[in-house]
């Protein structure tokens, strides 16, 4: 136990010294915490997904836990005995009766929604002060860029007062850790997911709450630490100097290792490779922070993630929410009376717009593209990701035009929106659709004047979206949109809930009553 957190402390104090504060350290993850059980319940898959040890709640003093399991050294079926013993394990949720797409809809939230949360020593669970809403499936804790299309269905549902504490929690783990983690547990704490507080401020009860602009600044902080004095060419955690001295960024994780709910995997990824497991653990960390785990975006050969180098590629959907955080500080500032503020990020913001267009723009092929800082030219994959520059409004008219052109060309589906046309094996490639990147095309294209596409989009989404539920009566997390059908890949089973689904269906509806496949007129079509 003395080695173990020796360790942590040492890895806890280097991290608040790179970030240049004095501040507790965080609390430890289960694999800190559990060491040798901790590693014997992931190598020897007690369980299925991996996720669900490290989500489990001791019954005991880790610590007597931990002496109990080095007398006993269990093995086998007596390991799976000795952690039923000891843990509590997440439980299931209720199956819920038949009704209408959007009644089911309207009855899952309250499944969804939590208490504030105290967890208990032993626990992973980050402690939260007000209600919120979970995913669902294995993801039983709330997750950073989910919520935010989870909150476009609460906003269009009347349950504007859990948008509001939902607010509340993502501000206190700033206020507490400096950045909203992946999801509120402790084996998060390494790493972010795609910046949408900006926008989920504009959703709140009150977007002009000057704890709003606090939050917001210091999460730009987090993003761009490490920026200043950083070479061209040079990187530094999620900052890149390009070529021509302008700042991009690029997804990260702080922790070092394989993940603590995926440690089975990674493992077995670095053994794949024939580079330095620490390197690959990097780049799956990196790839859990941009939400896209696993894509081809990331991967040097579709068909291998042990091919895998996220952090060697400037993405251009976290340049694009880092350019709107970028207007909305500018905006809330000048609001506030702070020009200086204001003149700063606007500055801040017109020089990475000129950054994206210069180097993620891709006038000949009609797209943005990422761009890969090894080969120095943008990636080859077409990919879902280039609609953001149109989603938050950066893209001109001439861009939105070429982009439309290639939605339909290439990435539209039969039941809506591909991820990638690449069938890579991955969840983040063809033939899988996912609630988040159809809200991305669909605002995007009908803030510019293709609302016949947009529209178009939406429409063949709900319609998939409600084929799969009436004929599982399940909301899915992602759909196979080639044949309208429940989604696969990836590293865990298909789970069902499901947060951003049901807010983005309930948002697309709202918007268009008419695609509501319950109405008279949509049934008829």
């Amino acid at each position: 136990m003395t080695a173990r957190r020796s360790v942590f402390c040492a890895f806890a104090a280097l991290s608040c010294s790179a970030q240049g504060v004095a501040s507790p350290p965080p609390p430890p993850s289960p694999q800190q915490i559990y060491g040798p059980l901790f590693e014997a319940v992931q190598r020897e898959k007690v369980f299925p997904d991996g996720k669900t040890f490290v989500d489990a709640v001791p019954r005991g003093d880790p610590a007597t836990i931990l002496d109990r399991y080095s007398q006993e050294k269990p093995q086998g079926p007596a390991l799976r005995s000795f952690v039923l013993q000891y843990f509590d394990m997440p439980g299931e949720p209720a199956a819920m009766a038949a009704q209408s797409l959007r009644g089911h809809i309207k009855a899952l939230w309250p499944q969804l929604t939590r208490p504030a949360l105290s967890p208990p020593v032993g626990s992973s669970a980050l402690a939260l002060p007000a209600p919120y809403v979970v995913p669902g499936g294995r993801f039983r804790e709330i997750y950073y860029w989910d919520s935010y299309f989870t909150m476009l269905g609460l906003k269009a549902d009347g349950q504007q007062p859990l948008i509001d504490s939902m607010l509340v929690d993502f501000e206190s783990l700033i206020d507490r850790y400096g950045f909203i983690p992946n999801g509120t547990r402790t084996y998060y704490l390494g790493r972010s997911q795609p910046p949408f507080l900006a926008l989920m401020v504009d959703l709140a009860s009150n977007p002009d709450d000057p704890r709003h602009l606090k939050a917001l600044r210091a999460e730009h902080d987090f993003w761009m630490r490490g920026a200043e004095g950083l070479a061209t060419g040079a990187t530094h955690r999620r900052v890149v100097r390009m070529p021509d001295g302008a700042l991009l960024n690029r997804y990260w994780d702080d922790r070092p290792g394989p993940r603590d709910e995926s440690w089975a995997e990674d493992v077995a990824t670095a053994g794949q490779s024939n580079r330095p497991a620490a390197a690959i653990y990097r780049h799956l960390r990196a790839g859990a922070e941009s939400g896209w785990d696993f894509s081809s975006r990331w991967l040097d050969d579709p068909r291998r993630l042990s091919t895998i180098r996220t952090t060697d590629i400037v993405p251009v959907d976290l340049n694009s929410l880092l350019w709107s955080l970028e207007r909305a500080i500018a905006r809330r500032c000048a609001a506030a009376g702070d020009a200086a503020c204001a003149r700063q990020f606007e500055s801040l913001a017109t020089a990475r717009g000129k950054a994206i267009n210069r180097w993620l723009w891709q006038a000949r092929d009609g797209r943005y593209a990422d761009w890969d800082m090894l080969s120095r030219k943008p990636t080859a994959v077409v990919s879902a990701a280039t609609l953001f520059p149109l989603f938050v409004g950066l893209a001109d008219r001439r861009q939105a035009d070429a982009l439309a052109r290639l939605t339909r060309d290439q990435l539209l589906g039969q039941g809506g929106l591909r991820t990638t046309r690449i069938a890579s094996g991955q969840q983040w490639d063809s033939p899988n659709g996912w609630a988040p990147l159809q809200w991305v095309a669909v605002e995007g294209l009908a803030r510019t004047g293709h609302e016949a596409l947009a529209r178009d989009i939406a429409r063949r989404w709900i319609g998939t979206v409600d084929a799969a539920w009436r004929e599982t009566g399940k909301m899915l997390e992602k759909y196979d949109v080639e044949t309208r059908k429940p989604g696969g890949g990836g590293e865990y089973a298909l789970q069902d809930g499901f947060g951003w689904t049901n807010g983005v269906t309930s948002a697309l509806i709202e918007r268009w009553p008419d695609l509501d496949p319950d109405t008279p007129v949509a049934a008829a079509r």
